[in-house]
């Protein structure tokens, strides 16, 4: 999959300074390159509309113009390094008990410890990801209003798939707001009507109110649940990000939201959404077909997304020490990614989600670069539910989940608790169905504690840990401690600050309109 190219070092440039380049669509999403022409051409041909599209989903999916990560998109660091969800995988898991990394790779290690600066150039990857993206949705915005739709002769069943994909680039564009608003707070904004300026910094809370908007907007035109193309956006996907949007209003914006929580929560279970009956299965190299449960995943494919980020990454670089590449279908591991023994301690041992390979492997970190010190943590492979590998043993194929029924589950759970109305035997039976398909016991009683240790189970690897920790006052707090935290063995608080991430100094020095977060 081939994104078009954006290269820069500030933001105030990326928006002076945006070109756009053509690419063909070949099987839900997965794209080759073509040729450059201008946009009003473009946009005239309703033909070329998907296309257009495929560069905003491939804009999640890939880091570079080659195959590889080639030419990558971000200045100042690896293509490989650069993907928008290994970005999210470094941000949200590394930095937290779920994940450490052997790697000394630039700043890497900074993740782990909480040690990160304004200078971190995975952090400023981050966010010129985000800014990317942004970049990406508002030029397909912008040329798709109503007015750009008329004035290009887009009528009748077109004109409506035309409305469709627009909202499908406001969603996109609102979750990359989303994790801005997570991970950065207050931050430079630009929409498609503020090109050529400087951006100004929009509040945190205001912020907050835009995605909402946004994702309301986008509702109201995306299809219907379960009746777009594979891997492309529906209503149900704007009311998982609204949902988990209003689990976190109280950090956000010092709003309670749950009510929302469960309201959202509410359409999407009725949607027609179900549990997979197998977790394992959640994970592996067809996890396209036959999967109920899945409401949006980026789409990867080993002929055709070839990337050293998403599920390629989480496949290869967890396996090292003596576990066997070819049981995960790859022809190699890259000896990285394992876990602390505070996640391993959360499972029971009939849980069959807590999968870690202990061969050799010891369960104290005494060095962080060393793999075999924590347990291998075994969740993704590019293996087929039939046992077979997937189609190429170097990229894999197994695609990345981004919202699922089970996450829908434990957020309505977790704002029952928190009184946001809703049905507490609902709730329960919720949590022990995820239990029930995991062979863990059975409860009875749901309190806060064990709702964010079942989201660890659950959903670990799936880039919500940070925010989790966040909501429940614990990811820089002594209130919990795992390995390594604070640059200590067994754990220590660090300043609260670290509640968000530093703004770049490169784009700091670029842009007067921006102040630093307090701390950095």
């Amino acid at each position: 999959m081939k994104n078009f190219r954006i290269k820069k070092t500030s933001i105030a440039t990326a928006f002076l300074a945006l070109t756009l380049t053509v690419s063909s669509c070949v099987d839900d999403l997965k794209q080759v390159p073509n040729t450059e022409e201008t946009a009003a051409s473009l946009y005239k041909d309703f033909g070329k509309y998907k296309n257009l599209l495929a560069k905003l989903y491939g804009g999640l999916a890939v880091g570079g113009q080659e195959g590889g990560d080639g030419a990558g998109d971000i200045s100042g660091i690896d293509g490989g390094f650069s993907i928008y969800t290994r970005l999210l995988y470094t941000m949200q898991v590394i930095t937290t008990d779920e994940s450490v990394i052997a790697w000394n790779d630039g700043s890497l290690h900074e993740f782990h410890k909480m040690i990160w600066t304004p200078a971190n150039e995975f952090n400023n990857a981050m966010y010129f990801r985000l800014y990317t993206e942004i970049a990406y949705c508002n030029e397909f915005i912008k040329n798709t209003t109503d007015e750009k739709l008329s004035s290009n002769g887009i009528s009748g069943a077109n004109l409506d798939e035309a409305k469709a994909m627009r909202a499908e680039a406001k969603f996109l564009r609102a979750q990359s707001y989303y994790h801005l608003l997570d991970m950065y707070g207050n931050v430079p904004f630009v929409d498609e009507s503020t090109f050529g300026t400087l951006p100004k910094q929009i509040m945190r809370a205001d912020l907050f109110n835009y995605v909402e908007a946004q994702l309301k907007e986008s509702e109201a035109e995306l299809k219907a649940p379960r009746t777009n193309e594979y891997g492309r956006l529906d209503k149900a996907a704007a009311w998982s990000l609204l949902a988990r949007l209003y689990l976190n209003a109280k950090v956000y914006n010092g709003t309670e939201r749950n009510a929302d929580v469960i309201a959202n929560c509410e359409k999407v279970i009725a949607a027609g959404f179900s549990l997979h009956p197998t977790y394992a299965n959640l994970f592996l190299a067809d996890n396209n077909l036959n999967n109920p449960e899945n409401i949006f995943s980026v789409v990867y494919d080993g002929a055709r997304t070839q990337t050293n980020g998403g599920t390629s990454y989480l496949v290869h670089a967890s396996i090292g020490g003596s576990m066997v590449p070819s049981e995960f279908g790859v022809n190699g591991g890259w000896g990285g990614l394992r876990t602390t023994k505070a996640f391993v301690n959360k499972f029971e041992p009939s849980d069959k989600r807590g999968r870690f390979y202990t061969d050799g492997q010891t369960l104290e970190i005494n060095d962080l670069g060393n793999f075999n010190d924590g347990y291998a943590f075994i969740k993704y492979k590019n293996i087929k539910s039939n046992g077979s590998a997937g189609q190429d043993l170097n990229w894999v194929d197994t695609d990345l989940p981004m919202y699922r029924l089970a996450d829908v589950y434990l957020m309505y759970a977790e704002a029952v608790v928190r009184g946001g109305g809703g049905s507490m035997s609902t709730a329960v039976g919720y949590v022990n169905a995820l239990r029930t398909r995991a062979s863990a016991s059975t409860v009875s009683v749901l309190n806060l504690d064990f709702i964010l240790d079942e989201r660890a189970r659950e959903l670990s690897w799936e880039m919500t840990r940070r925010t989790d920790l966040i909501r429940f006052g614990k990811f820089t707090s002594s209130a919990y401690l795992w390995p390594w935290k604070g640059n200590v063995k067994e754990g220590t608080a660090v300043g609260e600050y670290r509640n968000i991430f530093p703004i770049p100094n490169n784009d700091l020095a670029v842009n007067p309109n921006l102040k630093q977060n307090p701390g950095y």
